[in-house]
């Protein structure tokens, strides 16, 4: 995804002048290296700095700039939060915080780069809008709406990389706001996000040597949540399952707990 992500903004910002990369002790690789040779002045590294990262961004976006604010998911949403409440959120200014590599992606580097957390954090900030991408097409699809965002921030909560593509097939295309199915089934529901998805489509090709055939849906707008999309989801499944690399508390689990009257019907994996 972060392949995905550096190579489309530095497409766009050959002719929209209004973007802007500001990271935080992130060694450009691949495109994000091309971006910062051919822009520099719209490269920003503060090091290890990520509260000015997020004050740099606010600057920008009060100055129509289109700044995305960029790091590990650990250092883009926790460590400035403060900065993202305030400066972000406080002021409804239209900056896409993306935090890549997020959920247990870094686990190997320890509890200080997990990021189980952060769609509860960013859900209970007001103005924010959250954002999960299950694969690099609807990443692609997610930044068209984050360049053309005009006003609140956008916590924009990505891979790493080797995702496969899961979307290209897709029965819905994406829209912001609205859940999306991916596949059709009658036996089961599965609600999912993020890179996680792919175990979805694992369990769906299981179940299917059992006779049983299994819906997929990408929640990929986890605020503002679809609720109207979610009450019919409750009224046509027997059993929802909901797969998600967060917290159970706060992520799609408690979403559709808060949501569904039958709750009964809801079997959760939160990792």
């Amino acid at each position: 995804m972060r392949n995905m992500f550096a190579n489309y903004l530095s497409e766009k910002a050959k002719k929209n002048k209004k973007i802007y990369f500001v990271v935080a002790d992130i060694s450009p690789a691949g495109n994000l290296k091309t971006f910062q040779k051919n822009f520099k002045g719209r490269f920003i590294n503060v090091g290890v700095s990520e509260q000015a990262m997020i004050g740099i961004s606010a600057g920008l976006a009060l100055n129509k700039k289109i700044p995305f604010a960029y790091t590990i998911a650990t250092f883009s949403l926790y460590r400035p939060f403060e900065m993202v409440r305030v400066d972000l959120c406080y002021q409804n200014l239209p900056v896409t915080v993306v935090g890549m590599g997020a959920g247990t992606i870094y686990s190997t580097l320890g509890g200080t780069h997990l990021t189980q957390e952060d769609i509860s954090i960013a859900r209970s900030l007001p103005n924010m809008k959250i954002l999960a991408p299950c694969d690099p097409e609807e990443l692609k699809q997610c930044l068209k709406y984050c360049i053309n965002n005009k006003k609140g921030p956008i916590y924009l909560r990505i891979g790493k990389s080797g995702e496969p593509k899961l979307t290209k097939n897709a029965i819905e295309k994406w829209k912001f706001g609205k859940i999306r199915k991916l596949v059709n089934g009658q036996d089961i529901c599965v609600l999912t996000y993020g890179p996680i998805t792919k175990i979805a489509f694992e369990i769906k090709n299981s179940l299917e040597k059992k006779n049983k055939s299994t819906s997929i849906y990408s929640v990929h707008t986890l605020k503002p949540i679809d609720t109207k999309r979610l009450n019919q989801i409750e009224k046509k499944y027997k059993k929802i399952v909901v797969i998600e690399d967060h917290s159970e508390i706060g992520g799609l689990a408690s979403i559709c707990k808060e949501n569904f009257v039958n709750k009964s019907k809801l079997i959760t994996f939160s990792l």
